[in-house]
């Protein structure tokens, strides 16, 4: 007889009874007390899985690792959403996320996606996750999903939820906080199921406003008596960040392809990011046994998690600065919290650490559990200068041209290298294409911007790389603007009462 498979629960960062499957903590997003979804236990694989994983497609590799998560889904369900995901031509690469060789490191392209961003990799999937767990737990009310973005992950969210039955979404982003393309892509977006609203205030303040939505039972009661009940496309969303584990398990089994590697060698990832999510998903997949070295946590000047990573504090009380790269322009990192549980072991400490953060803006870990992270952890930073270089050394070096985010993983990789000697193969995460930061990205080779446009930009980026730049960025010139709405930050929850009654 066939042995019956194991459940795998989910349950809450910050402690208490909730115990979810896998499909109810991703429709649910967050858990009752304010806590993030995590798995109860980390599954593990062999070796042998891991090679195993060589020869296939990225959809083949992605149902082999998402299986050991999502324990309540069959293999087909898990077969029907990856390939609605990912299939057909939503991507411009059949490799889905490459892995290329570029001078003494290899980059990992995450943004072959229809919005030209890393976030198409969990943000195709998750709709359809979503879908298959409302019929899979009977869900008949209508799934509100809020999303407050920095940039990339509201195109990529309002793409993957566009017209999804049963399903709306209002996106909120920080007005004149994200590039003229990322803000095109938003306000442009089709669909009878879709809000975007510009915030008066930075990402901060549009995160932190809907995670009050969240917490706001009294809201929850209002929405319930009309049919509606919230979720979340935000990484702190567990059904998001589950498919971005799926990338490093691809670019291990790519560099054992291609023979850069051989099985069981580490591999050290450097990561851009902001709220942590994309970084976390790198460290689940170490638990799980892929040989992952250390994961270098790249930041911009809002270096928030650069000190914490270096001294154990985390203090949001600082100033915020607007760069070239606003995807990380976050100060409040909402996966850290993930990180701090699985480390510490503490529910209570970790509640007792946000309840901190949201008093005084700081808190601190004890000294122990900070060396324990830093075992895995490294940390460095690049300013917008320092930015720009590295995008005109990989393009003087390689020909190749990244864009603002990527590139603060190069130079942070680099910085990290020279000070450690580690010999490690380094992998650099790449977010997003050169084109949806056009203007800085020609800035960086030298160009001259000044008085020219998104698209006059773009096309001269074109010239200059010799590629063509994505069809979903060229084609914003000539589409319509349909969301024009602005609001502040206080009146968030009165506009996504009036889109939840429409």
């Amino acid at each position: 007889m066939k042995a019956e498979a194991i459940l795998l629960n989910y349950i809450s960062t910050r402690g208490g009874a909730e115990k979810l499957s896998s499909a109810e903590a991703i429709l649910q997003g967050l858990s009752g007390n304010g806590g993030l979804f995590v798995p109860e236990e980390i599954p593990t694989v062999s070796e042998a899985f891991i090679e195993a994983l060589v020869p296939l497609t990225y959809e083949q590799r992605a149902v082999r690792v998402l299986k050991e998560f999502l324990t309540d889904y069959g293999e087909d369900e898990i077969e029907g959403c990856v390939t609605r995901a990912y299939g057909g031509e939503k991507f411009d690469s059949e490799r889905r996320a490459p892995t290329r060789l570029l001078q003494d490191c290899s980059v990992l392209e995450l943004w072959h996606g229809p919005t030209s961003a890393f976030k198409d990799m969990a943000l195709q999937l998750l709709p359809q996750l979503m879908s298959t767990a409302l019929k899979k737990t009977g869900e008949k009310d209508t799934i509100l999903i809020l999303v407050a973005t920095s940039g990339d992950t509201g195109k990529a969210a309002l793409a993957g939820f566009q017209d999804v039955p049963q399903t709306k979404i209002m996106v909120f982003y920080p007005e004149g906080g994200v590039s003229k393309i990322q803000q095109l892509q938003m306000v442009t977006q089709e669909g009878g199921n879709v809000n975007v609203t510009a915030v008066r205030g930075n990402f901060d303040d549009a995160q932190t406003g809907v995670k009050k939505i969240f917490g706001d039972k009294a809201f929850a009661k209002e929405l319930a008596a009309a049919e509606t009940k919230l979720s979340s496309a935000n990484s702190i969303n567990w059904g998001r960040l589950v498919p971005q584990i799926v990338y490093y398990f691809s670019a291990y089994a790519d560099l054992l392809a291609a023979e850069r590697v051989k099985m069981g060698d580490a591999v050290n990832f450097c990561v851009p990011t902001g709220n942590f999510g994309d970084i976390l998903a790198g460290w689940y997949a170490k638990q799980m046994g892929l040989p992952v070295g250390r994961l270098v946590c790249a930041s911009n000047k809002n270096n928030v998690l650069t000190d914490f990573l270096t001294t154990g504090t985390y203090d949001r009380n600082r100033d915020f600065f607007k760069t070239i790269t606003p995807s990380m322009d976050i100060l409040i990192s909402s996966n850290l919290e993930r990180l701090l549980y699985h480390m510490s072991g503490s529910a209570d400490a970790v509640a007792g650490w946000m309840r901190e953060l949201a008093e005084t803006g700081r808190y601190t870990i004890p000294q122990d559990l900070l060396a324990k992270i830093q075992q895995t952890f490294a940390a460095g930073w690049a300013d917008d200068a320092a930015t720009k270089g590295a995008i005109a050394e990989a393009f003087e070096g390689s020909h190749y041209i990244m864009d603002t985010h990527t590139a603060v993983a190069w130079r942070v990789a680099d910085d990290y290298l020279d000070r450690t000697g580690d010999e490690r193969p380094m992998v650099v995460v790449s977010t997003a294409s050169p084109y949806k930061f056009s203007g800085s990205v020609l800035e960086a080779l030298g160009a001259a911007t000044e008085g020219k446009d998104a698209f006059a930009l773009l096309d001269e980026l074109q010239d200059i790389s010799g590629t063509a730049a994505p069809k979903g960025l060229s084609s914003l010139r000539t589409k319509d603007v349909r969301h024009k709405g602005v609001c502040e930050k206080k009146d968030m929850k009165n506009f996504v009462a009036a889109f939840a009654k429409q």
